[in-house]
């Protein structure tokens, strides 16, 4: 298909209302309408792992594996598995949808659908020893794999790339450093950003291995392969981990399963999300906060008819972060929801059955976090004259520290209590804390014993950023290493044969 820009996407939508009257003006998830359906991009990228076609394309492909395990066993009849991947290939989302209406079960909707393009002779072997959960459960995790492997981790790892490049072009620009929203120490801006790219690529390696532990089932209506002990009594599960072999999955871990995987698997990749969403939501907080008018030590690059205010002119908002930050508090809270969808009564209940349908929205909405996070920190320019402004402003103050340690070093008794009542002097007195020195025999001796050398950091803040600078460019250069490596998507790989001679 040919790739579209945003705005022919659109319009491709609203002219295709004829043949499909549902359009992006239909839906009621915001989701859909404003970050899902409403950029080519985004839709392009999650579609073929999320949308509703997704959940009917991927149990497919478990079907096809069980199928051609069942050939390779000798109990399909020979030639099974290519005649189902060409009656696959028939089967459309509406013609499911269709059956359902009729049936009023999904799974066997799309057998039934499955089974209509096939030879009388073969139908018998569609979705044999199955039931619905093997399906479609293992059809989920496959496809939270490959939308992880393939399109969350990459976009991560490219917003890691942008915050590496931010952070060592301004590694070395000194910033005063805040703390309970107050102003702290100085640190320099790369080093504020380095943090997040550590944090970030930390997280990532929890996304991967989450999904990596994301698990398969092959084992019928309660879990204990009783159907399957009907041809193989010795050791049914052998076939199962055949089926998942072919899927790149491996069952749950122990010898004791129910009708459904484990839940626990899903509630740690939805924790790895909720967690690194939360990273992104706190990136997004920094810079908002940076570009408060009274900070404003970063500025952003505006298209030229961007309004921030329906009534004030001169308003311009930083709404891409704010977007961001609140996309997290709409998704955060759905974490709650998964740890309840850990319980089901005995072997299974369907308590989960519409929860677990909007799981792939927070799956989206954290990919769509971190793709419209990378474009908006692409577009922020740091403001090193009003940083510069802002260090300047807070020297009278935080020289404390720096003083107090240096007086403890040159021997006083006391120096945090010293200090703190040159802080309150200057308060009261409109002054700044070095000048409480020169009024102070006994501080004016302590400045004297000082070497030079540590006088001139006291004297400069931009040198009080300890190993800022060198820690700054360490972590990206280790974070570096590991993304060009990619070791950890390499472990969420297929098989080597891959999908596309999955069933060979």
């Amino acid at each position: 298909m040919a790739k579209l820009s945003n705005a022919q996407f659109k319009t491709d939508k609203r002219n295709s209302m004829d043949e499909n009257p549902r359009d992006n003006f239909d839906y009621i998830s915001p989701l859909d309408t404003r970050y899902y359906g409403d950029d080519r991009r985004v839709y392009d990228a999650l579609h073929p792992y999320l949308s509703e076609a997704a959940t009917i394309k991927y149990p497919i492909l478990v079907e096809r594996a069980i199928v051609a395990s069942l050939e390779h066993a000798a109990i399909a009849p020979p030639g099974i598995s290519q005649r189902l991947a060409v009656a696959a290939s028939a089967v459309i989302p509406e013609r499911v949808y269709e059956e359902e209406h009729r049936t009023h079960h999904n799974i066997r909707a799309l057998v039934n659908c499955l089974r209509e393009n096939l030879p009388e002779s073969d139908r018998g072997y569609v979705h044999l020893f199955a039931t619905s959960a093997d399906i479609q459960d293992t059809a989920r995790s496959l496809a939270l794999r490959d939308l992880t492997r393939e399109k969350l981790l990459p976009e991560i790892c490219e917003l890691i790339k942008v915050l590496i490049k931010a952070a060592r072009k301004d590694a070395e620009v000194p910033q005063i450093g805040r703390t309970h929203g107050r102003i702290a120490e100085p640190i320099t801006v790369g080093y504020w950003l380095a943090n997040f790219v550590a944090r970030l690529y930390g997280r990532a390696e929890k996304v991967a291995d989450s999904a990596k532990e994301l698990r398969g089932m092959f084992s019928g209506a309660v879990g204990a392969h009783s159907a399957l002990a009907l041809v193989w009594p010795n050791d049914p599960a052998l076939i199962e981990i055949e089926v998942l072999e072919r899927l790149g999955l491996k069952p749950g871990d122990g010898s004791a399963s129910t009708q459904v995987i484990q839940p626990e698997y899903l509630t740690d990749y939805a924790h790895s999300l909720i967690s690194i969403f939360g990273v992104l939501a706190n990136i997004a907080d920094d810079f908002r906060h940076l570009m408060r008018s009274e900070v404003e030590e970063v500025g952003e690059d505006l298209d030229t008819y961007q309004v921030g205010s329906s009534t004030m002119p001169h308003k311009i908002n930083p709404k891409n972060f704010e977007n961001v930050k609140s996309l997290w508090k709409a998704f955060m809270p759905r974490m709650t929801t998964v740890y309840m969808d850990q319980i089901s009564e005995h072997q299974r209940d369907l308590t989960n059955s519409a929860s677990t349908r909007f799981f792939n929205e927070l799956v989206a909405s954290t990919y769509y976090a971190a793709y419209r996070l990378r474009d908006a920190i692409k577009k922020t320019r740091t403001n090193e004259a009003a940083i510069a402004a802002n260090l300047r402003k807070s020297y009278e103050w935080i020289v404390a520290e720096p003083l107090y340690i240096s007086f403890a070093l040159a021997g006083h008794p006391d120096p945090y209590d010293k200090l703190r009542s040159f802080v309150l002097q200057a308060r009261e007195r409109g002054t700044d804390v070095l000048s409480c020195i020169e009024a102070d025999e006994e501080a004016k001796a302590l400045w004297a014993k000082l070497p030079e050398n540590r006088k001139s950091v006291i004297l400069d803040p931009s040198k009080y950023v300890g190993d800022a600078v060198v820690r700054t460019h360490s972590i990206c250069d280790q974070v570096e290493q590991g993304l060009n490596s990619l070791w950890f998507l390499k472990r969420l790989d297929r098989p080597p044969e891959g999908p596309a001679l999955l069933l060979e």
